[in-house]
């Protein structure tokens, strides 16, 4: 953005080492004498690397302190602060609108280079799943069973499936939960929402139609947030498939319609109703009345290169749009990479 050199919002861009975003967030406001809510930041980043992120603090009256940083901040060491701007505006969340990446792969092993040489051209013509991450439901899952614990109490057992449900119940909304329970409840709906897209996106990898749509379809236009349905799966559609201009979608379930019909509606309505676990996450996505959205079940990495540090060390490089994961782009890589190995 360009930045008006005013206004009490200090941007800085932040370089830092075995820290997770939340944690450098508060050691901003700890070292700025501000409020945590007035640090502003636009996505999380992961605590096992080292990563660059933008991070607004509120300052009024711009009295910055007098250290450049405060010497007794616990693991300061592990944080630089790269640049600083004025702004009249704070960082919000959902922001940027991409992610880059710089991964090294070390002790791989396989039998052939060319071979994995041909699976990352592969990825960069064609993509990959886009799944939620294991990151996303939390260490062995615990995010689901969390989210489990708290819902199922909350579903009856004569309420209204909401499979058939226009309009999500509100039970327990109106108790009184405080910040740390808000932000825990959100991260389960979240992990839940991503558990149901991810078992309906590996139905349609086994299929095919991961790549290739359905009749019914929702599809999303690349690089965008735009989506649009079809009833039919005619030959322009096909083609524009193959360009990558547009994806396939799949539920991020919620209340409302999913705007899908025929084949690509009834394939996600059977994964839920087929699974007793999915059920129960539907409807109880219903009871906190989250709203039904789409995602695009292709991931392209963007700007995606590579060069072997020496015959077992690959270093990846590319792009993501916000909301995909490094891991996916990962796995679909690795995973080829066992078929190549002569004792897998």
């Amino acid at each position: 953005i360009d930045f008006t050199g005013e206004g009490e919002h200090l941007w800085v861009l932040i370089k830092k080492t075995g820290m997770n975003t939340g944690y450098a967030a508060n050691l901003l406001a700890e070292w700025a004498t501000i409020p945590a809510r007035d640090v502003g930041y636009s996505g999380l980043k992961d605590r096992q690397a080292v990563t660059t992120q933008w991070f607004s603090l509120r300052i009024p009256n711009r009295q910055l302190p007098k250290a450049a940083f405060d010497p007794q901040l616990k693991d300061h060491e592990q944080l630089q602060i790269l640049e600083k701007h004025w702004h009249n505006k704070k960082l919000n969340r959902g922001t940027h609108k991409l992610n880059e990446f710089v991964l090294t792969l070390t002790d791989l092993e396989f039998d052939d280079q060319d071979n994995v040489e041909s699976r990352l051209e592969q990825i960069r013509q064609q993509g990959v799943p886009n799944y939620f991450g294991s990151q996303r439901f939390g260490h062995g899952g615990s995010n689901i069973k969390e989210a489990l614990a708290w819902l199922a109490p909350l579903i009856t057992s004569d309420s209204t499936s909401l499979l058939d449900a226009s309009t999500g119940r509100q039970s327990g909304k109106n108790k009184k939960i405080t910040k740390r329970q808000r932000e825990q409840q959100s991260l389960y709906l979240s992990a839940a929402r991503s558990l149901i897209f991810n078992q309906v996106l590996d139905a349609r990898v086994r299929d095919g139609s991961w790549e290739h749509g359905l009749e019914g379809e929702v599809f999303n236009l690349n690089g965008t947030g735009s989506i649009f349905s079809s009833t039919q799966l005619d030959e322009e559609l096909r083609q524009r498939l193959l360009a990558k201009d547009i994806h396939p979608t799949g539920i991020l379930w919620g209340i409302g319609t999913s705007q899908t019909a025929a084949k690509a509606a009834l394939l996600e309505r059977q994964i839920v109703e087929d699974d007793p676990i999915l059920s129960l996450l539907a409807d109880g996505l219903a009871s906190q009345g989250v709203r039904s959205q789409r995602r695009s079940l292709r991931l392209i990495p963007q700007d995606l290169s590579w060069q072997w540090l020496n015959d077992h060390s690959l270093q990846l490089q590319f792009a993501l749009p916000t909301g995909s994961y490094a891991t996916s782009v990962l796995a679909s890589l690795v995973q080829q990479l066992r078929l190549f190995m002569p004792n897998p």
